[in-house]
């Protein structure tokens, strides 16, 4: 058998070299158009992101932090507006800044874990802003000090879940600042001395982290 030309030889040389190129960037090209996945929906498990893994109670999380602050700036914007006290006023001020810039923190963790939150209040949300907002003078204030701090009661408990337990960068940073401002923010509530304790909402039996869907409810409410 004759030998092939050397000319020949090299040729197959680098078109095996190529072929074997090929087959080792393929499957890192596959896995990162994978990292960029579209949007999560919240019935899938955990996915990956490029700050680490994202669970259900992560994605949860972060829908509830961004309708917290749907629905409490406006209701501090109504203390600011009608509540009688120089506290009401200051918890109203604390509530519309502190979710103001939470919400910015929301929206840049929406972009970088790929993530699709809420717009607007959920239903209940805006049922209790109705409420607040047809309310007057002392009945105004002890329903805004009572029903924000319950809100805030529960919140805090699925923060310290959520920063305890989280895989991910992202989701931990923003349970970091949203625990600095949801205790500042019942610490001005109960300042208003118009909280009622013994009628607070407890926490739902048997579950650390509700759903974003089924925010807490105002003192005195057996309902979730």
């Amino acid at each position: 058998m004759s030998r092939l030309p050397r000319s020949f030889a090299t040729l197959l040389i680098v078109v095996a070299m190529i072929l074997t190129a090929a087959a080792l960037v393929y499957p890192v090209a596959k896995s990162a158009g994978a990292y960029r996945s579209a949007p999560v929906s919240e019935d899938q498990g955990v996915t990956q992101t490029p700050t680490g893994p994202l669970t259900a109670q992560d994605r949860d999380f972060v829908k509830r932090v961004r309708l917290a602050g749907l629905w409490e700036i406006p209701a501090g914007r109504m203390a600011l507006a009608k509540g009688t006290s120089p506290e009401v006023k200051m918890a109203g001020q604390h509530l519309v800044q502190g979710h103001t810039d939470l919400d910015k923190a929301v929206l840049t963790a929406d972009q970088t874990l790929n993530l699709e939150v809420p717009s607007e209040p959920s239903a209940q949300q805006q049922g209790w802003l109705k409420q607040l907002d047809a309310a007057q003078g002392a009945d105004f204030d002890e329903q805004f000090a009572n029903i924000l701090r319950s809100a805030h009661g529960q919140v805090f408990a699925v923060v310290a879940q959520v920063r305890a337990s989280t895989q991910n960068s992202t989701v931990r940073d923003l349970a970091t600042t949203a625990n600095g401002t949801v205790l500042d923010h019942m610490n001005v509530l109960e300042g208003t001395g118009l909280v009622k304790f013994d009628k607070l909402a407890p926490l739902p039996t048997g579950s650390v982290a509700p759903s974003a869907s089924a925010t807490p409810a105002p003192a005195g409410s057996t309902h979730y």
